[in-house]
């Protein structure tokens, strides 16, 4: 058998702004917290409101980005929304060298910069179809992925050592510098020129690309399925801290150590995903990842009668190995089936099943509060059963092959 085509340039410029934008995201998303409480002095409620202003932009501007994404050229709109991140992070190291730095400051300054990443991860899997061929889209996204799981292991220790060592506002002139590399290789990207789009209301774009996906046998189940992997997923996460302290015997190094296997296992499943997509079909790698969900959490419930930190680590290890298949395999599905102009919003309905997080957390916080940690870990064990279940009885299973590209 040849070998595949090389990718193109153009897709190894968006590959690398993706590295380095996933990578400025991470290390400013590591350092703020720590400047809060080391600089600030502030505590946890006030620390939990700051991460509510990081986590917000990606339920609410999801859908603008969508929009913007399918009326204008999209390396233009990661670009630009590269350089706010980038003026975003530098007005934080000017404040904090500045010694004007507040926590209201840093959470709207730091919910601007994440504006950014809501852009970028909208545009990006709806971009990458219009630079290589139908039959690179799973080698193509699976070297997103891997950038992207990349800057996710490395970066919080990255934005912490830079912290450590050299201070906060050298850690956000670093992130902010990534940013604008990121925007230089967007820049010279060729992208082809898209149809002009007939103008018309906002809402009437939104209400099609959510009949798309409501009423797609295909893109439906998986949406249904990543909402509630997501939910099911910051559920085990709000309980497994203070588990794995009081219950496992760890320290912070320890818990440290186990939550570090997540990114082991992101990177070793994209690192093999193209090979494990050539030789299992198309439907079968896409259930890959719920099973395997619904195995970590079993393994992770496991704990509660043989409490054994190895057991975590592997728990988490296979939290992070199967659902980046999901990744890769169902963004290639929706590149497939959506028509070219409605991929920007289609995009962004997917980044919407993020919502599920805090609905996660708070489960975790009210079972854990009244049941204890392990119940926690019981009812998350039921709910990758459930998301598991989703995707098996649906017939994205049964595809053998990756789906034929759909014209725009």
């Amino acid at each position: 058998m040849p070998p595949p085509p090389a990718l193109p340039t153009s897709f190894h410029r968006l590959a690398w702004s993706n590295l380095t934008a996933q990578s400025a995201e991470q290390i400013a998303l590591a350092a703020a917290p720590i400047v809060a409480v080391l600089t600030l002095g502030v505590g946890e409620g006030e620390t939990g409101l700051l991460q509510t202003a990081l986590t917000a932009p990606f339920v609410l501007f999801a859908i603008p980005a969508g929009l913007l994404a399918d009326r204008m050229p999209r390396r233009l709109l990661m670009a630009a929304a590269e350089a706010m991140r980038a003026l975003a992070l530098l007005a934080i190291l000017v404040a904090l060298a500045g010694g004007v730095l507040t926590l209201p400051l840093l959470g709207a300054l730091g919910f601007a910069a994440v504006c950014g990443t809501v852009v970028f991860s909208v545009a990006a899997p709806a971009l990458v179809p219009s630079l290589v061929a139908p039959t690179q889209l799973a080698p193509a996204n699976a070297r997103i992925e891997l950038a992207r799981t990349i800057a996710f292991a490395c970066g919080p220790a990255v934005g912490g050592m830079l912290v450590g060592w050299i201070g906060g506002a050298p850690a956000f002139g670093c992130a902010a510098a990534l940013s604008l590399v990121a925007a230089l290789c967007l820049t010279g990207i060729a992208e082809p020129a898209r149809a002009p789009v007939p103008r018309r209301h906002p809402l009437a774009d939104l209400r099609e690309g959510l009949a798309f996906v409501r009423h797609h046998p295909l893109l439906r189940p998986v949406f249904i399925t990543q909402f509630i992997f997501n939910t099911a997923h910051f559920l085990l996460l709000a309980a497994f801290v203070p588990y794995a302290v009081h219950r496992l015997g760890l320290s912070a190094s320890g818990v440290g150590t186990v939550l570090s296997m997540f990114g082991v296992g992101m990177v070793s499943g994209a690192l093999l995903a193209t090979r494990i997509m050539g030789r299992l079909p198309f439907g079968s790698v896409i259930g890959l990842g719920p099973v395997t969900g619904f195995a970590a959490a079993l393994v992770m419930a496991l704990t509660t009668l043989v409490p054994s930190p190895a057991l975590a680590a592997l728990s988490f290890f296979l939290l992070g190995a199967g659902p980046i298949l999901w990744v890769i395999s169902t963004t290639t599905l929706r590149q497939s089936v959506t028509p070219a102009a409605l991929l920007g919003r289609v995009s962004a309905i997917n980044i919407l099943s993020y919502g599920a997080r805090p609905l996660g957390s708070l489960l975790g916080a009210i079972v854990g509060s009244r049941y204890g940690a392990d119940a926690c870990l019981y009812l998350a064990a039921l709910v990758f059963g459930l998301q598991a279940l989703v995707i098996l009885t649906s017939p994205v299973v049964t595809i053998a092959r990756q789906p034929q590209p759909q014209p725009a």
